[in-house]
């Protein structure tokens, strides 16, 4: 199993935040390797491209690898908990949203 080091740094090549879901996991890894596939580049920057990719492929099987390990509570309390954090924040992100999106800067 990977270390923090590693999987943090897989995280930041998939341009994740620091909790994500699996939902922005697969959508980050495909968005990233739909612009770095060797197919698409040319020239010069194919080698770059080809680099990229590998990077994007290993971060991505490696944050999966530990996304699959993980174990889920489905004990009421933490489930409870659990949806009510996403409510939560949910609410919470309308208000910022809200708060914020009528300025101008």
């Amino acid at each position: 199993m990977a270390d923090f080091k590693q999987i943090d740094e897989a995280r930041q090549i998939l341009g994740l935040e620091e909790d994500a879901t699996m939902e922005e996991i697969k959508k980050s890894y495909r968005v990233l390797a739909q612009k770095y596939h060797p197919d698409k580049c040319e020239g010069e920057k194919k080698r770059e491209c080809e680099e990229m990719f590998k990077k994007i492929n290993d971060a991505n099987q490696l944050i999966m690898a530990y996304c699959l390990g993980y174990r889920y509570s489905f004990k009421e309390k933490d489930v409870k908990r659990n949806t009510m954090d996403r409510e939560f924040y949910k609410h919470l992100k309308r208000f910022y949203d809200g708060w914020w999106g009528d300025l101008d800067f």
